[in-house]
């Protein structure tokens, strides 16, 4: 059994200014994006400049934060919205979803397609290796916050997170650094690492991101006003995650059959 070592979310003060751990995660996971980004533009058949990846992350990073954020809001707390929309602007009180951070990206990605002469899984395809970072950035995020903790759990990794009680529970944000970070981008990296025809690697990405958060929902608490949706395991994560699954082996299908580069 272990124990949350009760990380102080706030990294650095400075008087009223506060900078959090989960901020910088985001800082970091856009920073590693871009610079793997420039390592993989100078590749002789890249068909992109180094010069072009701030722009690219630039959009991402609008992509990731309008996206979550408004995700978060419709898919999560859409009641309390209606309620207060500017529940919406409060940032300072958290909530993000990947989900709706996927969809503010993929609007990013065609507007920058449109801008740069490229179709949209040019891009898509290009970006999506790069992904998987700032996901497992921001899951250590979650950590550092004590956010999203699992179901409780008698394996020995378990973990007691004293603000919750005193259960041993799955750790379930490292589950999801680990599989939508660390094994989500190697698998993408190696696997893009060769001319693969379009549509591919984004296939492969929204099959792999899928199939790990719908694996690890099982263990993952739902969010405490939703719960589980019905016949007692099924999560919002589930139904936002299987859609994902199904896409990519369609676009993975796809990109095969017309062999298209």
């Amino acid at each position: 059994m272990l124990t949350y070592p009760n990380i102080d979310p706030v990294a650095v003060s400075f008087g009223p200014v506060a900078i959090h751990w989960y901020g910088l995660m985001y800082l970091i996971g856009f920073v590693a994006s871009w610079w793997l980004g420039v390592v993989r533009a100078r590749k002789p058949d890249s068909g992109w400049k180094a010069d072009e990846i701030g722009d690219l992350i630039f959009y991402g990073a609008l992509g990731v934060i309008i996206g979550g954020r408004v995700g978060y809001i419709l898919f999560y707390n859409f009641g309390l919205f209606i309620d207060d929309p500017l529940l919406l602007f409060r940032v300072w009180q958290g909530g993000m979803s990947f989900h709706g951070g996927l969809l503010g990206v993929l609007v990013a990605m065609w507007l920058y397609g449109r801008k740069t002469g490229r179709t949209f899984f040019q891009v898509t395809d290009f970006i999506a290796p790069f992904v998987p970072v700032g996901l497992g950035a921001g899951r250590i995020g979650n950590f550092i916050n004590g956010e999203l903790w699992g179901a409780p759990t008698d394996l020995p990794w378990g973990m007691v997170f004293p603000f919750v009680d005193a259960q041993p529970r799955h750790p379930s944000m490292l589950y999801e650094a680990l599989l939508e970070g660390l094994v989500l981008f190697v698998i993408l990296w190696l696997y893009s690492s060769r001319p693969r025809p379009t549509r591919a690697v984004s296939g492969l990405f929204l099959l792999g991101y899928g199939v790990f958060r719908f694996a690890v929902e099982f263990v993952r608490l739902p969010d405490a006003h939703i719960g589980y949706l019905a016949v007692g395991w099924l999560t919002m994560g589930h139904v936002l995650s299987a859609p994902m699954i199904l896409f990519g082996i369609l676009l993975l299908v796809l990109a095969y059959k017309r062999g298209e580069r």
